[in-house]
């Protein structure tokens, strides 16, 4: 695969800039370019420690995390050995390079390193979103180190960076979807409790899951003629509150024979408690 001339030229004007800046600046880009990829390996231990006291799902995706990355190197060097694109640091004339040139048959397109890490910032976006601001600067400051030191074109990054945004996220939430009732399972037993975190309590359930003293129970609607209810006019009354039979003959209570009508009755009904017709 041959460069095209807009990225060689870009190449030249930064390894030229770089070259030119102090040699501290080219020790830290020599080292940084790789001690990066550190960083995301412990914030994908931080993303799996947090997810321990969440749900399944959550534990999923940051179990899924490394693998999803490993899933985009994968295809950034299968294409890179199909392609076969020659490091600038060996085709370019007059290269300057801060870091030390590849061996021949470590092909340029695309970038692995671009790759791994753009793979590992955008899946721990999905893990934990609140690391975007953190890590796809990371990510892409990393991406333009392998320019800065030499050893890859522009465009070797930007198909890298590309490779990972894309290949990771897609296969992490592939394999959540597997994952998590492998999650839920195993925090069943208690060594998977420890490595995968507790089952998070159900709201509104004491701990445990069991219905102690105080644990709130829905109340089920009381059906019309329940013991100890009755309903008056769409509402529940208990059966102290209702009119009770005059020992006379006179009202049944709701709905009682002799034409009582109960509390608030009709025409020829009863009203109040325990009234006694005439008095």
């Amino acid at each position: 695969m041959q460069a095209p001339d807009i990225s060689v030229q870009l190449y030249r004007d930064v390894t030229e800039w770089a070259w030119g800046t102090p040699s501290w600046v080219h020790s830290v880009a020599d080292v940084g370019t790789n001690a990066g990829l550190l960083l995301f390996a412990v914030l994908f231990v931080a993303g799996w420690w947090r997810a321990r006291s969440r749900d399944a799902r959550s534990m999923g995706l940051a179990l899924a995390a490394p693998f999803a990355m490993v899933a985009a190197y994968l295809v950034s060097e299968v294409s890179k050995d199909f392609l076969r694109e020659e490091r600038p640091c060996r085709a370019v004339a007059g290269a300057v390079h801060i870091a030390a040139c590849p061996s021949p048959g470590d092909w340029s397109f695309p970038s692995n390193h671009a790759t791994i890490a753009a793979a590992s910032a955008a899946v721990l976006v999905v893990v934990w979103r609140a690391l975007a601001p953190l890590v796809l600067p990371l990510a892409a400051l990393m991406a333009f180190s392998r320019v800065f030191v030499g050893v890859h074109y522009p465009h070797d990054v930007a198909a890298g960076f590309c490779v990972g945004v894309v290949v990771a996220p897609l296969v992490a939430l592939v394999v959540v979807r597997l994952a998590e009732p492998v999650v839920d399972f195993l925090r069943g037993f208690p060594a998977g409790a420890v490595v995968l975190g507790a089952r998070p309590a159900v709201a509104g359930a004491p701990a445990g899951g069991l219905r102690g003293v105080g644990a709130v129970r829905a109340q089920a609607p009381v059906p019309a003629g329940a013991a100890g209810v009755t309903r008056v006019d769409g509402r529940r009354v208990p059966d102290a509150a209702v009119t009770m039979p005059d020992v006379m003959g006179g009202v049944r209570g709701v709905g009682g024979v002799g034409g009582g009508r109960g509390v608030g009755g009709g025409a020829g009904g009863a009203v109040g408690r325990h009234h006694r017709p005439g008095t």
